[in-house]
């Protein structure tokens, strides 16, 4: 099974360029699974019902979240009803939503988990205790197991990935939005990257317009950064994943230019 996993979708920007792309995606890499963090699609901020609905039908299957999933009120009750869109699974009993979807690929049952880290994040509950009850909970009918680890710190990311090593099929990292190049294959068969990278504008700051961004960094009267535009990529991995076992054979690092 070939599986790709973008990195943060970030606004506009990066919300059309995985509309124009993702079929070709699909095509040149055989991808039989697109798996996509969604938490800064509309405006940089969470996600609408109605932006969702169009990056489903453009071909997206799954889509993770982190700390922004909740800013727009508009996607509560929508993810309450839309089993593809996650939020963090290590978010308090009673969060609207679910952190896991299953469901089968063709004719393969797979899993993706949608977790987020502690270290400089909001609180949440340990993302390694509930990792583990979730992983537990499953069949073993579902081989093929993906994870979305957002969270700042990298080492948390890397302790994650070999906490779960031989346990999933890959666990990648998102929320940083700088693309790390240690893609690698863990002893137990698990893929591994630190951070997929931001997919959006990359003439600003991690997506948010520059002059606003340094603003923050130099002022004390500062605004909401807009987000930036012009000199747009594509972040993501393509994982090869044996389904008759759930381990990794392979994970390919993209970054992509993408002019409309």
């Amino acid at each position: 099974m070939k599986v790709l996993m973008i990195g943060d979708v970030v606004a506009r920007p990066g919300r059309i360029a995985v509309l124009e792309r993702i079929q070709d995606l699909r095509e040149q890499h055989s991808i039989d699974l697109v798996v996509m963090n969604a938490e800064n699609v509309a405006g940089g901020f969470s996600i609408t019902p109605r932006l969702a609905d169009e990056l489903f039908a453009s071909g997206i299957d799954v889509m993770t979240s982190g700390n922004h999933i909740f800013d727009k009120r508009e996607v509560i009750p929508y993810i309450d009803k839309q089993p593809r869109l996650l939020r963090p699974a290590n978010y308090p009993p009673g969060t609207p939503g679910k952190g896991m979807w299953t469901g089968e690929v063709r004719g393969t049952q797979v899993a993706v988990l949608s977790l987020m880290g502690r270290v400089f994040m909001p609180p949440a509950d340990d993302p390694f205790r509930v990792a583990d009850e979730l992983v537990s909970s499953l069949s073993e009918e579902v081989k093929v197991r993906l994870v979305d680890m957002h969270c700042e710190a990298t080492s948390e990311k890397s302790a994650m990935g070999w906490y779960l090593d031989g346990r999933v099929s890959a666990v990648v990292g998102t929320h940083t939005h700088v693309q790390t190049a240690d893609e690698r294959l863990l002893p137990g068969g698990t893929a591994y990257l630190t951070d997929l990278g931001m997919t959006g504008s990359y003439s600003g700051v991690i997506g948010m317009d520059r002059h606003d961004v340094i603003a923050r960094f130099t002022t004390a009267i500062t605004k909401r950064a807009e987000h930036s535009t012009g000199d747009v990529r594509i972040c993501a991995v393509v994982i090869d994943i044996d389904e008759a076992t759930g381990r990794a054979r392979e994970i390919s690092r993209l970054s992509l230019k993408h002019e409309s």
